[in-house]
């Protein structure tokens, strides 16, 4: 098969689920590493290929600056987005943010979690048809990161519509960097690094016992950061705070439902939630791709990538790939040695990785207590699969216990 064949290509798929999973099922067979042409790309299926591609940030670049024509406004939020940084500057960011996100510190927000969980369950007031999404999935985790950053949470709105312009764009290449789609970009951009930057100035001004408060005065290698370094951090956790969370929610949701003999056993026994969680994880992986530049030439196998071109590590492939897991499209509640890559490997490990474990732990555990059925109705929407794997809109009919 060559990579010119009707259907190997990234823009050749239809974006629903089945057909990606399809998709990536006959590439990690035939091309596990194949050229895609048509999108500039190219593509790594299978997960011990996906691994080494995360794993090495020298080779595998996440700055894409090379790639991207100037522009203000796009560089001003990258300054401070550890996604987009290379050692050593990601270091000494990464090194700032990641003391709010140690289990520790995640595992003291259970009580408010819980609690916000509990208010937007009693806000649905006992109807028999709620839509997750809006009702649940979604202000749970921007209520909870606005609150860690001294946000707002009335503002979810506005959050909501820069993530969908800058992090789940629903066509199959929206994610790649070109002139075009950094022009896209920098009109989101612009308004969210002002109001970032009007927050983090009255932070300076007024310091609170919040997360924005503490990476103002926070010190590395006796340097503070600067106020446009924070803007992407304050924006980065703003979009990717919720973006996985709302996606993974939505997703054990839509499993339990396919899986009724599971669900009523974490419901007598929550204590095989996390276990459940990870599955979903690797099942219903929520962000498929993750992207990389070369930085020199490499090799996979017979194929040689030259430097300076994309790579597009597919995680939800890899999370589904026979030479790594057991049955792998089979949901396996208590699966062992899960080693999955939702949350990415290496460096960009995802810092909030333990919190949105934390979030959708207590928000199930609340749904299967409060709820003695709960089932998808009709109506669902979904987002394009080859970026992200979850529900823009997920109608549920649900008993209350």
């Amino acid at each position: 098969m060559t990579t010119t064949e009707r259907g190997t290509g990234l823009a050749d798929q239809a974006g629903d689920a089945a057909a990606v999973l399809s998709w990536f099922r006959r590439m990690r067979e035939s091309e596990p590493v194949s050229h895609d042409a048509e999108a500039g790309v190219w593509h790594v299926f299978r997960h011990a290929d996906v691994e080494r591609v995360l794993d090495d940030a020298r080779t595998f670049s996440s700055d894409f600056s090379p790639l991207m024509p100037a522009q203000e406004d796009v560089d001003r939020f990258i300054k401070g987005n550890i996604l987009r940084k290379d050692p050593p500057q990601h270091r000494k960011l990464r090194t700032l943010v990641s003391k709010a996100f140690t289990p520790r510190v995640v595992a003291r927000l259970e009580p408010r979690v819980a609690a916000i969980t509990d208010e937007l369950l009693d806000a649905m007031g006992g109807a028999e048809r709620i839509e997750l999404v809006a009702d649940l999935a979604y202000p749970l985790p921007v209520t909870v990161i606005a609150e860690l950053l001294g946000i707002p949470a009335g503002d979810r709105p506005t959050f909501g519509r820069w993530a969908d312009s800058l992090v789940a764009p629903e066509s199959q290449t929206g994610f790649i960097p070109n002139a075009e789609r950094t022009q896209a970009m920098a009109v989101v951009m612009r308004e969210m690094n002002a109001y970032c930057l009007e927050h983090i100035r009255s932070r300076r001004a007024r310091p609170r016992d919040d997360l924005t408060s503490a990476l103002v005065a926070a010190e590395v290698d006796g340097e503070r950061l600067e106020d446009e370094e924070i803007v992407g951090f304050v924006g980065l956790l703003l979009l990717a705070g919720h973006i996985t969370t709302t996606a993974l929610l939505g997703n054990v949701v839509q499993t339990l439902d396919e899986h009724p003999g599971a669900a009523a056993a974490l419901r007598a026994d929550p204590a095989g939630l996390p276990a459940a969680i990870e599955e979903v994880l690797r099942l219903r992986t929520p962000l498929a791709p993750s992207m990389r530049r070369t930085t020199a030439d490499v090799r996979f196998g017979e194929h040689a990538i030259p430097a300076g071109t994309i790579v597009l590590a597919w995680l939800a492939s890899a999370n589904r790939d026979e030479r790594r897991f057991a049955d792998p499209d089979r949901f396996v509640p208590g699966r062992e040695h899960n080693a999955h890559l939702s949350f990415g490997h290496g460096i960009h490990f995802c810092l909030g990785a333990p919190l949105a474990r934390l979030e959708v732990r207590i928000a199930v555990a609340r749904m299967l207590a409060r709820w003695s059925e709960m089932s998808v109705g009709e109506g669902a929407e979904f987002h394009d699969a080859r970026g992200i794997s979850g529900a823009r809109r997920l109608p549920l009919h649900v008993r209350w216990a």
